[in-house]
C-alpha cells in the first residue's frame, strides 16, 4: 500500500458506495456479510456512509436499504436524500426536453424508459428490454405518457446500437448518454452526475472533496472518481475506471471493500492467527526427517506464498537431503538449510535472494519455522526453528509493545523470540508434541565453536504433503 495513499486516508470523513458489482453482484444479488461489518465499523469510527447509484430508491435492494446509509445519491446524482428522507438536492429533466427526447427516440426506432421519484416505466416490453432492465428494476409497467403527469429524473435507451449511438445536437446541449449495458444507456441531464449529487452532500455537511472516499465499477462513476479525495475501483471495474482509480481492489465475492478499507487503515483488520489454530489449517505440510527423529511442520502459503514455494521447491528436488543443522543454540533456535554447512551458503529456487514476507498474523513463537537471512530481503535456502521455551517479558509488556493479545499470551505461556518479528519471515509452525520433543532433543546437543554441533545433526530428507 502506497504511503501517500494511507496518509490521504487519514482525512476521510465519508465513504460512498456504488451498488451493482460494488456492494453486491448485480447478476446474482450476492452481497457478502463483510459489507454489513464495513458499515458498522465505519459508523463506529464516526465516518459517514453513503450510497451513490444510478438506481432510484425503489430499485435499491432490501439488503442495501437495511445498511441504513446516512445519505443516498440516486438516479446518477439527480436526487439526493438523507436517512431521515430529507431532500438535499433534486434536478428533474425539464419537461420539454423529455418530450423532445421521446420524439427523437420514436423517430429513431429506439425504445425508452423514464424514471421518476417513486416509480419507473417503459415505452414497451420485449426480450431485449427485459434482459437489460429486469435485474435492476423488476416488473416495470408500460406507460409511454408517464411524463405528462410526473417529473422525470432520468431516462434510458433500449437498442442494439452500442457506443455508436449519439444524441442529435439539439438534445446533446441538454442531455448525455452513459452506457451501462450492451443494450441500454442512461440518459441524464447534462452536468448531472454522481459527482454532482455527492458534492451537494459535501456542501451540506461542510466537508471538502478530500474528505470523501468512493467505491465504484462502471462508467457512471468516472466523474465521481475525478471529484473524490480517494477513489477505489472494484476488481471487475471498467478499464477506464481502473485507470482513474487510486486503488483497484478485489471483487465483491472476495470481500474487496473490506480488503481495501483494511489496507488503508480505515477499518481494523480482523486478524486470524493460524499458529494458534493449527488443526484448522488446510495448507501443505512437510516432515523434516533427521537422525534424531522427525519434525512435522504446517506451512502458511497464504501469508508467505513466495517463501513457502521456495521451501517446497527445494525440498521436492532433494536440495536439503544430507544437509546438517550447522548452528544450534539451546533456548533459542536450530538453524539449517545451507549445503556448505557453514552458514554462508545456499540458494533459493529463484536464483537470487528474495524479499521478506512479513504478516501481521504470523510470529516467531516457540516452534515457528522462519527464514534465516543476512539482513532485509536476503532470503535464500537457510531456515531456523524457534526452540526457546521462555522469554523475559510478561504478557502485559508485550501488549504494550504492540503485539496482539493472543500472541502476547502465547509468547508468555510457551516462549519464542519476539525480537525477531518483522526481521525474519515466519512461514510455518511445528505441528505436534512429538515434533517438539525432537526439536528440544536437537537443541540440547553439545556444540562447539560458532554453535556448531560436535556431532552432525543431519536432515536425511524432507517429505512434502501438499
Amino acid at each position: 500500500m502506497d504511503a501517500k495513499l494511507k496518509y490521504k486516508a487519514k482525512k476521510i470523513k465519508m465513504v460512498f458506495f456504488d451498488i451493482d458489482d460494488t456492494l453486491r453482484v448485480k447478476d446474482t444479488g450476492y452481497m457478502p456479510d463483510s459489507v454489513q461489518k464495513v458499515f458498522q465499523a465505519l459508523k463506529a469510527k464516526g465516518i459517514l456512509v453513503g450510497i451513490a447509484s444510478g438506481r432510484a430508491r425503489y430499485g435499491v435492494p432490501q439488503e442495501v436499504r437495511a445498511l441504513h446509509a446516512d445519505y443516498c445519491v440516486k438516479l446518477n446524482g439527480a436526487y439526493v436524500k438523507d436517512d431521515k428522507k430529507n431532500i438535499i438536492f433534486q434536478a428533474p429533466i425539464p419537461a420539454d426536453i423529455v418530450v423532445a427526447y421521446k420524439k427523437w427516440a420514436d423517430d429513431m426506432g429506439i425504445y425508452y424508459g423514464m424514471a421518476g421519484r417513486h416509480e419507473a416505466v417503459l415505452s414497451t416490453r420485449n426480450d431485449m428490454i427485459n434482459n437489460a432492465i429486469d435485474n435492476v428494476y423488476a416488473q416495470l409497467e408500460v406507460c409511454p405518457d408517464y411524463n405528462e403527469k410526473h417529473d422525470v429524473y432520468q431516462m434510458w435507451t433500449f437498442e442494439d446500437k452500442g457506443d455508436s449511438l449519439q444524441l442529435p445536437v439539439e438534445l446533446a446541449e441538454h442531455l448525455r448518454l452513459v452506457r451501462w449495458h450492451d443494450n441500454s444507456s442512461d440518459v441524464v441531464l447534462k452536468g448531472t452526475s454522481k459527482a454532482l449529487g455527492v458534492s451537494k452532500v459535501v456542501d451540506h455537511l461542510g466537508l471538502k472533496p478530500e474528505n470523501i472516499l468512493v467505491f465504484g465499477d462502471e462508467l457512471n462513476d468516472l466523474e465521481l472518481f475525478d471529484y473524490a479525495g480517494i477513489s477505489i475501483a472494484m476488481g471487475v471495474s471498467h478499464p477506464l475506471l481502473q485507470e482513474k482509480a487510486d486503488l483497484v481492489t478485489k471483487k465483491v465475492e472476495e470481500d474487496g471493500i473490506l480488503y481495501a478499507l483494511e489496507e488503508l487503515g480505515l477499518i481494523e483488520k480482523e486478524l486470524q492467527f493460524p499458529q494458534l489454530e493449527l488443526e484448522k489449517q488446510k495448507g501443505p505440510k512437510a516432515t523434516i526427517k533427521t537422525n534424531y527423529g522427525d519434525m512435522t511442520l504446517v506451512l502458511f502459503p497464504e501469508h508467505a506464498p513466495k517463501t513457502v514455494a521456495n521451501f517446497l521447491g527445494l525440498a521436492k528436488e532433494g536440495y536439503y537431503d544430507g544437509i546438517i543443522f550447522h548452528r544450534i543454540i539451546p533456548e533459542f533456535m536450530i538453524q539449517g538449510g545451507d549445503p556448505t554447512g557453514t552458514g554462508m551458503g545456499g540458494q533459493s529456487i529463484y536464483g537470487d535472494s528474495f524479499e521478506d514476507e512479513f504478516s501481521d498474523e504470523l510470529y516467531n513463537l516457540r516452534g515457528a519455522f522462519s527464514m534465516a537471512n543476512a539482513g532485509p530481503n536476503t532470503n535464500g535456502s537457510q531456515f531456523f526453528i524457534v526452540q526457546n521455551s521462555k522469554i523475559p517479558y510478561a504478557k502485559k509488556e508485550l501488549e504494550r509493545g504492540g503485539w496482539p493479545v493472543p500472541i502476547a499470551a502465547a509468547y508468555a505461556d510457551n516462549g519464542g523470540t519476539p525480537h525477531l518479528d518483522r526481521r525474519h519471515t515466519v512461514f510455518g509452525q511445528v505441528a505436534d508434541d512429538n515434533s517438539f520433543q525432537v526439536l528440544d532433543q536437537i537443541a540440547a546437543v553439545e556444540t562447539g565453536a560458532q554453535d556448531k554441533p560436535k556431532e552432525d545433526v543431519v536432515i536425511e530428507t524432507i517429505e512434502v504433503f501438499d
